[in-house]
């Protein structure tokens, strides 16, 4: 097998915080007594958005807006939500079917490392990733290749011999940009249409061995 690394995102791939983010922020509108855009709620690039939608829930609900208490009731939900997330659907059986075949895992994600290090504890699986790159440690966030090209760095690995795992578009864009293959696996709210440069398209890690997706992105030139 041709592969060295798998670099995995994190938000929406390895775990799905992305519906847990957006359950949280629907809830917060209704407090207000409002609904939450959906369509527009994903960022087109990756990074810290808090602050935009934050300043659109302002502008909707106008002078009776409290920052503090929104956020308050925000930051309440979302800790209950997450305390229940666990790994995606086929992520934990690839993590130790890489682990077996003596294939490195490591993480580029444009978030924090505070944010991922303590979702990954919190379910015991950080030792099982050998580096983070992080969006903390780079210049721009996806779709700029930054994370990536750390993450190869720190792994001392060419391009071609990682694999990126992604669940949204400008991840993709980032990945590609570096030089590597991604497979993509869109979380609930995006559009697999929209994936038409990914390497292999799937919609679920547990739909596919890890092998056998290696072998479909070895195939693709």
């Amino acid at each position: 097998m041709g592969m060295d690394a798998l670099v995995f995102d994190f938000d929406g791939l390895l775990m799905d915080t992305e519906t847990t983010s957006l359950l949280a922020w629907q809830d917060l509108w209704r407090w207000h007594g409002l609904e939450l855009d959906v369509a527009g709620f994903f960022a087109r690039h990756g990074g810290d958005v808090t602050a935009e939608r934050y300043a659109a829930l302002a502008a909707a609900v106008g002078p009776a807006y409290d920052q503090d208490a929104s956020h308050a009731r925000r930051q309440a939900v979302r800790t209950e939500l997450y305390a229940a997330l666990e790994l995606s659907a086929g992520i934990g059986p690839w993590l130790d079917d890489a682990e077996a075949l003596g294939i490195r895992l490591a993480v580029a994600s444009s978030s924090p490392r505070e944010w991922i290090d303590g979702h990954l504890d919190r379910i015991g699986q950080r030792d099982r990733f050998e580096l983070l790159a992080c969006g903390d440690e780079v210049r721009a966030a996806k779709p700029a290749p930054d994370v990536y090209l750390l993450a190869l760095s720190r792994l001392g690995v060419p391009a071609e011999r990682a694999l990126a795992f992604e669940d949204t578009v400008h991840g993709v864009a980032a990945a590609q940009a570096a030089g590597l293959r991604c497979v993509a696996i869109p979380h609930p709210n995006a559009d697999p249409a929209l994936f038409t440069t990914a390497d292999v398209l799937l919609t679920s890690a547990a739909e596919i061995s890890l092998e056998s997706v290696i072998a479909r992105a070895e195939r693709r030139q």
